[in-house]
This record gives C-alpha cells, structure tokens and sequence, in this order.
C-alpha cells in the first residue's frame, strides 16, 4: 500500500482529512521529530481504530512533513505513489487521483 493509500484510508476510518487529523495529534502533544509509534499507535487504534502501519504513515508526516522519498513514484509495485507529496486535504480534492 503506499503512502497517499495510507492517508487516504485514515480518511475513511476517522471521517476526517489527513490535515484535520494531524492537527488533533498535535493538540494531543504528537508533535515533531520527538514523536514515538508507540503512543501515536495506541491513541490511534484506541481513538479511531486504526492500525499500525496507518499510524506510522501518519507518523511520518509528523516527523518529516508531507514529502516522501521518489523510490516508488512511477513505479508499478503495490507501494508506488504518484507524488513525492502528500496529498493531506482529502480524497476528494486530490488533484492526482
């Protein structure tokens, strides 16, 4: 899965956009290159049932802002990406997908 499909299934599972959901973590204190899986996990699993490879593409995110590295943009594997952006406004208003 790659990482926009990580973000955009967080979408579905808290009904709330991947922006919307990293201002509520870091209301919660899950804020910058500090920020451990372990609790980001649990809150996420406990709060809105989502797992932990969804927690650690929000992770990311945290830790290192919306860019990701191009190994797996353009490519056709299960983990390709179209951008090295993020898309973190919502499924419905990517302009890629």
């Amino acid at each position: 899965m790659s990482f926009q499909a990580y973000l955009d299934k967080i979408e579905e599972k808290t009904a709330m956009t991947p922006r919307a959901l990293l201002e509520v973590a870091r209301a919660k204190g899950f804020e910058g290159p500090d920020t451990k899986i372990g609790p980001l996990a649990e809150w996420l699993k406990d709060e809105y049932g989502v797992g932990r490879g969804h927690a650690m593409a929000i992770l990311h995110v945290i830790k290192n802002g919306p860019t990701i590295s191009d190994k797996h943009v353009g490519t056709t594997g299960a983990h390709r990406d179209a951008s090295t952006e993020l898309w973190l406004d919502g499924k419905a208003t990517n302009p890629i997908s």
